[in-house]
């Protein structure tokens, strides 16, 4: 057997365990894959996302049975996961080898309903097809790639009628319905190279098909015993903080 026909082999094993595994998940499973949710029940839903990040998006989550490019720092892609599994949602990463497991669970993520393939082989935007067959929300790394149209309207497609949310990550898609780009715009909490961080700042653009971009910065930081995303301009106490203790971002 060749080393094509042993990679192909190995990438149909692992989606038939990832089809057993969805077809296992109460309230979804088989069901959801045969069940295709109705234009009207789409519109009215939308996947929970931390709230001073749904300031920022035209429906105050992520559209369900839509896709979204999300461009710079994973912690808020953590939190993305975080809010939808905390809410008795399921969830995937697929391609991307250093998620933050820990940062997740931080912010309130129940890792029980969350799945890991860091290694999805040489098609993980396969395996992110028959993810969204089950699941709420699936985050694809692209590893750098470029989708072309006609596959990506294909995802897309299959992304509306099974009413689950595709964001995809490190590369290029054509034509998303929104575009999310979050860069770190500072930190507290560290010194000259020392010192424990107290909180992150991300300045946060984000980008319909239509309308003016919504654009505010997030601080994340611990509060209540876990780590939360806050809108800076609800929420002025960082702005009381010595200006040395800043951190320039990189």
């Amino acid at each position: 057997m060749g080393s094509d026909a042993r990679v192909g082999e190995a990438q149909q094993k692992t989606l038939a365990e990832l089809r057993r595994k969805m077809a296992a998940i109460p309230g979804r499973g088989e069901a959801a894959v045969e069940r295709s949710p109705h234009a009207a029940e789409l519109r009215r839903e939308a996947l929970p996302v931390p709230a001073a990040l749904a300031e920022l998006l035209p429906d105050g989550g992520l559209a369900k049975g839509s896709v979204v490019s999300y461009a710079g720092a994973r912690s808020l892609l953590a939190g993305l996961l975080a809010a939808v599994t905390e809410h008795g949602g399921h969830a995937a990463v697929v391609g991307v080898p250093r998620f933050g497991l820990l940062a997740a669970a931080e912010m309130g993520a129940d890792l029980e309903r969350l799945a890991v393939v860091a290694d999805p082989g040489p098609d993980p935007i396969e395996v992110a097809s028959v993810l969204l067959d089950g699941l709420d929300l699936v985050v694809l790394g692209l590893d750098g790639a470029s989708v072309v149209p006609s596959r990506a309207r294909v995802i897309a497609a299959r992304a509306r009628n099974k009413g689950a949310t595709l964001v995809v990550t490190d590369g290029a898609w054509p034509n998303p319905a929104l575009r999310i780009d979050a860069r770190i715009a500072g930190y507290v909490g560290l010194g000259t190279g020392h010192g424990r961080l107290h909180s992150l700042t991300l300045e946060v653009e984000v980008r319909g098909k239509t309308g003016t971009p919504g654009r505010g910065h997030l601080d994340l930081r611990p509060s209540a015993g876990r780590v939360q995303w806050f809108s800076q301009h609800t929420d002025a106490r960082l702005t009381e903080l010595p200006l040395q203790a800043r951190g320039a971002a990189s």
